[in-house]
């Protein structure tokens, strides 16, 4: 019954929506691309030897990012399934095909019967794995009722999401209650997973996927980074949002002021934005290099880099590893109310790290960093203090920055945690078909 009025309630906002929906996709690429595989068209996967599928969904690059070390894992554990990933957005989308291999990426239907109906059939997956909190009834109902288990890894209730699930809980129940294994990332997540419907027998915390996730390789970024700018010191601002990046650009002579020989590298968190900053930049009077504009050369045909230089990131994936060059990290998000981002990046490197203090979209591990003095909390106001005073106290970096990477160490083990529980969910499935 709730199924039922949940579909009518799509089918009306679809119906009410559907002049805008047309004029987006008439007028924009983003919402053009993958909407056949949104809508229920399959694409066709190179052979898998007629291997049977496990389905795992990540909705954007953090999920994605988040997945990276447990896709490589779950392959080495499970080879004798063909692994597909789908992502919900078109940064995600990129992301995961660079990261996992364009042919077994695709874009996660939108919640419709008829788009679920046709993936299901077509893929028949012997289970799907779902990242964080990603529930739609009619892919869990589908799911449900061809006896395909669900499993949610790293699984967490936010602050700012909390309230919204305890008003739906009577709604969300009955669906959630026949999760086949919901890994937690924290015991505040895990209590509030049992709150709004998920059976407590079923619920266990494995710790957050995010500590075990490495850089993967060195970016061709960082490369040229290293090349252009061999005896400057950089600093990192990443996954930045609207009103940061002037933030910065404010502040960016009184860094240099007590520092020189600074260079100031600026990733926004969307791609989207990355004209708005680049008309942002051209009116700061500031010198800035783009880079996107390297990829035509080597770096030996490349001016280097000057003392005070912004670079703008305009790049996918890549911000991880360059965090590894950072003489310190401010993580962005953070300086307005959006919630944060996760500051376990540049903690891998033993960077020192600043965020603002709106981080709730990644509190545990903030409080984690904050308890070992791995991680400074500073206001808009005071940024430019807190970062210069970790620029000119080097000491005090460099312990700090180590006291990071022995958190992140420390918190390592949930990929190991999931493929545990994911293979052992398996194994009662296939106990129960052959009962």
């Amino acid at each position: 019954m709730i199924l039922f009025f949940y579909n009518l309630a799509l089918l009306a906002a679809l119906v009410a929506g559907a002049p805008w929906w047309l004029w987006k996709i008439a007028t924009t690429h983003k919402y053009r691309e993958g909407l056949g595989e949104r809508l229920g068209r399959v694409p066709l996967f190179p052979d898998g030897r007629g291997r049977q599928v496990i389905w795992l969904h990540a909705v954007s690059v953090g999920e994605v990012l988040a997945v990276s070390r447990l896709v490589g894992e779950l392959d080495r554990a499970f080879p004798e399934f063909q692994l597909l990933i789908s992502t919900t957005t078109r940064t995600g989308q990129d992301l995961a095909r660079d990261r996992f291999g364009a042919e077994r990426v695709f874009y996660c239907p939108l919640d419709l019967p008829w788009a679920i109906r046709a993936y299901l059939n077509a893929l028949q997956p012997r289970m799907l794995v779902l990242a964080e909190t990603e529930f739609w009834p009619n892919l869990l109902s589908g799911c449900f009722r061809r006896s395909i288990p669900v499993a949610v890894v790293n699984a967490r209730i936010s602050d700012r999401s909390w309230p919204r699930y305890q008003r739906l809980k009577r709604l969300w129940r009955p669906i959630l209650s026949r999760l086949a294994r919901v890994l937690a990332q924290s015991e505040i997540d895990a209590g509030r997973l049992k709150a709004i419907g998920c059976a407590p027998e079923r619920v266990s915390v494995a710790g957050n996927l995010k500590f075990d996730v490495r850089a993967a390789k060195q970016a061709e970024a960082t490369r040229m980074l290293k090349a252009l700018a061999p005896n400057l010191r950089l600093v990192v601002a990443g996954s930045t949002l609207e009103g940061e990046e002037a933030a910065l650009l404010e502040l960016w002579p009184r860094l240099l002021a007590a520092d020189p020989q600074l260079i100031l590298v600026l990733a926004p968190r969307h791609p989207e934005r990355f004209a708005a900053i680049v008309t942002l930049l051209d009116q700061s009077g500031i010198s800035w290099s783009k880079r996107s504009n390297w990829d035509a050369h080597s770096e030996t045909s490349l001016q280097p880099l000057r003392p005070g230089q912004i670079v703008l990131l305009d790049t996918i994936g890549e911000l991880a590893s360059v965090y590894s060059l950072a003489a310190v990290a401010f993580v962005g998000g953070s300086l307005i109310p959006a919630g944060g981002h996760n500051p376990l990046e540049p903690a891998q490197f033993g960077v020192p790290i600043v965020m603002g203090p709106n981080y709730v979209n990644f509190r545990a591990i903030a409080d984690d960093l904050q308890a070992h003095q791995a991680l400074r909390i500073t206001t808009k106001e005071d940024l430019a203090s807190t970062l210069i005073a970790l620029l000119q106290d080097s000491g005090a970096a460099k312990a700090m920055g180590e006291r990071a990477r022995k958190v992140f160490g420390q918190q390592a083990g949930a990929t190991d945690r999931c493929v545990s529980a994911l293979r052992e969910l398996l194994a009662v499935a296939d106990r129960e078909r052959a009962s």
